[in-house]
C-alpha cells in the first residue's frame, strides 16, 4: 500500500512568522503529512530580522534587535530548534541557545534635567526565576488580575524608594494606632469584607495618616489587598482609595521632586502606574472577555491623561522610552506619537512583570546567525525546500464565477519573478562559516548564480522592492504545485502582491487602510576607544527616549569577539529610530528611491553624531558640535594599512547604515482603532490561504518577534490544528 502524498504548503516569506509556521508544520509528530517549500526574495532569510556579515565579518543588522524576557513563544521554539540541531560544542561556539544569548539587565531612558540638559537614567532589572521558554506554572501570569496585583505591588515599591531617597525609614507606628491596617493582613485571615475595607479607608483619611509618605505606603499596602480580590469590592471603593493615594502622594512627593532628580523621575513613573491602575479598574478590564482590546480605540497618552496622568509624566523619559521601543510615530513623524492604549498597556505589563531570566536578552552575533541559520539547518534536515531569489508578484484567486455553490474562494496560482538562476539548476547554498558559526553574508554569493559577475557588476539589488530586473518568471498552480499557502510577507507588501484580494474583499481593504507601517533608519559604528573612555559608564546598557531621529542606542561591545578585525575595535554601538515618510509616496518605477533614503540616513547620522552624541558620550566630541571622526574604525584601512585615511565626517562612509523602506521591511504600527481591522491567521474566508506576521490579529498585536512567532504558530494551527491554542503562550483571544 503506497503512502499518501504529502500536503504541499507554500510558505511565502522567510521572516519570523513564516519560519515559525514551517517549523510547526514539519514537526515529527505530523509524520511527514506536510511538505513545506519556503519562497524567499533575495538570498537570505529573516525579513525585518535579517542580518549579514560585511567587511571584516562585521555584523550588519536592520536595526537594534533584542529579545525580551517575556518572549515565551519565540524562546520556546528556538530552544527546541537548538536542541534538535545538536551542534557539537567542540566545533561550533553556539551549540546551545544559552551560548547564543546574553542577559542584558541594564536598561535606561534619556530624560531632561530641570535645566534642559540630557541625562541618562539607567536601571538594573534583577534576574527573575526560570528562563523564557521554560514550562509555565499552573498560574497564568498573563491575566489582567495578575497584572493588577503586580502593578499594585510595584506602586508600593516605588513609594518605598521615594521614602528611602528622602532618608527616612518606614515607621510601623506612622499610621497611628487608629489608622493601621495590619489587622487586615494577619496570617491565614479571611479576605476582608467590603464594609471592613470601607472602614479602613475612612480611618486612613480621618486620622490624617496619608499626610506622610509612610501613610501613603500604608494605603498602597491596603490597595494590594483590595486588587488581590477585586471582585469582592465595589468599583467606587477601589477608585476612592486610588484617588486618595494619588492626591496625597502628589502633595508629599511634589515638594521633594523639586529638590531631588531621582525622586522626580520616580514620581513620573508612580503617576503612570496610578493612572494605569485607575484605568484598568474604571474600564473593567479584569471582567471583560476582550481584556486590553477594550481600550484599543484610545491612544495610550489620551487614555493615561483621561485617568489622571499629568502632562509632565506623559512627557517623561519613561513614557518616551517605551514609545521609542515601539517606533510609535505615525508616518515616522516625531510630532505624531500614536499607540493604541491596549497594546501599550499589555506590552508594558508583560515586559516588566512576566520576564524571566533577564528583562532584555541580547544576541551574541547577528540575528541571522543566532536565529535564522539554526532554523534553516533544522528545516533542511526535515526536508523543507527553500527557493531563494523568488519575489512574489501576485496572489491569484480563482474566478468567482467558477466557484460551486457554497464553495469558498481559493488561491489558484502564485506568480513569482525569479530574480536569479542558480548554476546547473542546483539549490542555492546561502550560508558561510565564520569562526565555526554558520552565518548569512551581507551579499549573495554571485559565484553560484548564472551570469553572477554581470549581476554584481550591474548592481542588481535583490532585496529592493523597486528592483524590477529578473532572470525569469514562474507560476505555481494549486494541486499541481501547492495545496495551501501561508502568506508571510509584511503588511506593506499586501497591496502590491494581493491586488485581487484587496479589490474584492472589503475586510482586506480595511486592513490595508488602517494597519499602517513606518519606515525606520539605523546605523552602527565601530570605534577605537572603549565605551568608558567615551564617557559611557554602564555595562552593556541600552537606552531609549533620546533625541530624534535616533532615539534608541545599544552598547554592543560583546559582539567584538565574533567579528574578524586584524586590530579589534574597542566599542560597537547601534542606533535606530523612525524615518519620516515623504509627502508623496514613491512610484513603483523610482528605482533610485532606496539610495536617496539611504543618503538621507547618512546625513541624519552625521548630524546626530556631531550635535547630539555628546550628551551620551561626552568624551566623543572634539568641540560642542563636532564628533571625533578618527574614533571610527575603517575596515578598508585595516585591510590596506598604507591607505590614506580621512578624519573628517567622510569617514562615516566606512560604517554601516540603512534605510528600511522596502514594503516588507517597514515596522508594523498599532495605531488607535486599528486592531479591529486586523485579520487573524485563523480566518477561513479563503479555503487554502492563511496569513502570518506581526500585522495579523495574533493575540499580541505589536510589532515584534514574539507577535510574529505567535502568528506563525496560529497559521500552522489553521492548517493542521496543531499546536493547540493553549500551547500558544499568551494567546488569550476567545
Amino acid at each position: 500500500m503506497s503512502e499518501a502524498k504529502p500536503i504541499e504548503v507554500a510558505v511565502v516569506g522567510g521572516g519570523c512568522a513564516g519560519i515559525s509556521a514551517a517549523f510547526e508544520l514539519t514537526r515529527p509528530e505530523h509524520r511527514g503529512k506536510y511538505h513545506v517549500t519556503v519562497y524567499q526574495q533575495g538570498w537570505r532569510l529573516g525579513g525585518k530580522g535579517a542580518s549579514g556579515r560585511g567587511p571584516a565579518d562585521r555584523i550588519e543588522e536592520h536595526g537594534f534587535h533584542v529579545w525580551l524576557g517575556f518572549y515565551e513563544n519565540a524562546f520556546r521554539l528556538l530552544r527546541e530548534c537548538y536542541a534538535e540541531l545538536r551542534r557539537d560544542p567542540r566545533e561550533c561556539p553556539f551549540a546551545d541557545w544559552r551560548d547564543a544569548f546574553v542577559p542584558a539587565p541594564f536598561v535606561g531612558v534619556a530624560d531632561h534635567s530641570p535645566d534642559g540638559a540630557w541625562q541618562s537614567w539607567m536601571a538594573h532589572f534583577p534576574p527573575v526565576g526560570g528562563l523564557p521558554g521554560d514550562p509555565l506554572t499552573v498560574d497564568n501570569p498573563f491575566s489582567v488580575s495578575s497584572y493588577l496585583v503586580r502593578t499594585a505591588s510595584l506602586l508600593r515599591t516605588l513609594l518605598l524608594a521615594c521614602q528611602a531617597r528622602q532618608g527616612t525609614r518606614p515607621d510601623p507606628q506612622a499610621a497611628g494606632e487608629s489608622g493601621s491596617t495590619d489587622w487586615l493582613r494577619g496570617e491565614g485571615r479571611r479576605a476582608p469584607s467590603a464594609s471592613e475595607i470601607t472602614e479602613a479607608i475612612a480611618r486612613l483619611l480621618k486620622y490624617g495618616v496619608l499626610a506622610t509618605i509612610a501613610g501613603v505606603i500604608e494605603a498602597a499596602r491596603l490597595l494590594e489587598t483590595v486588587v488581590g480580590a477585586l471582585a469582592r469590592y465595589p468599583e467606587n471603593i477601589v477608585l476612592r482609595l486610588l484617588d486618595a493615594i494619588r492626591t496625597n502622594a502628589h502633595r508629599q512627593i511634589d515638594i521633594l521632586a523639586e529638590q531631588d532628580e531621582e525622586i522626580r523621575r520616580l514620581w513620573n513613573v508612580i503617576e503612570i502606574v496610578l493612572a494605569g491602575l485607575r484605568g484598568m479598574i474604571r474600564f473593567g478590564l479584569a471582567y471583560d472577555p476582550r481584556g486590553f482590546d477594550v481600550i484599543d480605540e484610545y491612544d495610550c497618552l489620551e487614555w493615561l491623561r483621561l485617568n489622571g496622568a499629568s502632562e509632565r509624566a506623559l512627557n517623561s523619559g519613561f513614557v518616551r522610552g517605551l514609545r521609542g521601543l515601539a517606533f510609535a510615530y505615525e508616518d515616522g513623524d516625531f510630532q505624531q506619537p500614536r499607540l493604541a492604549a491596549g497594546v501599550a498597556l499589555r506590552g508594558t505589563l508583560r515586559m516588566f512583570f512576566t520576564y524571566r531570566g533577564a528583562l532584555f536578552w541580547k544576541m551574541r552575533a547577528g540575528m541571522g546567525d543566532v536565529v535564522f541559520a539554526p532554523y534553516y539547518e533544522v528545516l533542511k534536515r526535515r526536508g523543507v525546500s527553500f527557493k531563494f531569489f523568488h519575489r512574489l508578484a501576485n496572489v491569484r484567486l480563482a474566478d468567482a464565477t467558477r466557484l460551486a455553490s457554497g464553495e469558498r474562494p481559493y488561491v489558484e496560482a502564485l506568480d513569482f519573478d525569479v530574480q536569479a538562476q542558480v548554476n546547473d539548476g542546483r539549490e542555492y547554498q546561502p550560508l558561510v562559516e565564520i569562526h565555526g558559526l554558520p552565518c548569512w553574508p551581507a551579499k549573495p554569493d554571485y559565484g553560484q548564480l548564472v551570469d553572477g559577475e554581470r549581476l554584481e557588476r550591474e548592481g542588481w539589488d535583490f532585496e529592493s522592492f523597486w528592483e524590477r530586473r529578473k532572470a525569469g518568471a514562474k507560476t505555481l498552480r494549486v494541486v499541481n504545485d501547492f495545496d495551501f499557502v501561508v502568506l508571510a510577507v509584511g503588511i506593506g507588501a499586501i497591496p502590491h502582491v494581493c491586488r485581487e484580494i484587496v479589490a474584492r474583499d472589503s475586510r482586506w481593504r480595511a486592513m490595508v487602510d488602517h494597519v499602517k507601517s513606518v519606515a525606520t533608519q539605523a546605523f552602527q559604528v565601530w570605534m577605537g576607544e572603549g565605551m568608558e573612555e567615551l564617557g559611557w559608564d554602564y555595562p552593556l546598557g541600552s537606552i531609549s527616549g533620546f533625541t530624534p531621529p535616533f532615539d534608541t542606542m545599544a552598547d554592543m561591545r560583546h559582539l567584538i569577539p565574533q567579528e574578524s578585525w586584524p586590530t579589534k575595535p574597542r566599542a560597537i554601538a547601534y542606533f535606530c529610530g523612525v524615518l519620516p515618510d515623504p509627502m508623496t509616496p514613491p512610484g513603483d518605477a523610482e528605482t533610485d528611491y532606496p539610495r536617496r533614503r539611504r543618503d538621507e540616513v547618512r546625513r541624519n547620522a552625521i548630524h546626530f553624531l556631531n550635535r547630539d552624541i555628546g550628551h551620551l558620550w561626552p568624551k566623543a566630541r572634539r568641540g560642542p558640535a563636532e564628533f571625533r571622526w578618527e574614533l571610527l574604525v575603517d575596515p578598508a584601512e585595516q585591510k590596506s594599512p598604507g591607505r590614506d585615511s580621512q578624519h573628517d565626517e567622510s569617514r562615516f562612509e566606512s560604517q554601516f547604515y540603512t534605510a528600511n523602506v522596502n514594503p516588507s521591511d517597514r515596522y508594523t504600527l498599532a495605531l488607535p482603532g486599528s486592531a479591529r481591522h486586523r485579520i487573524s491567521p485563523l480566518d477561513n474566508t479563503y479555503d487554502n490561504l492563511t496569513i502570518a506576521g506581526d500585522w495579523t490579529d495574533c493575540g499580541y498585536n505589536s510589532g515584534c518577534v514574539e507577535a510574529a512567532v505567535m502568528s506563525g504558530r496560529l497559521a500552522a494551527h489553521a492548517l493542521s490544528q496543531f499546536p493547540p491554542h493553549e500551547d500558544i503562550i499568551g494567546y488569550d483571544h476567545p
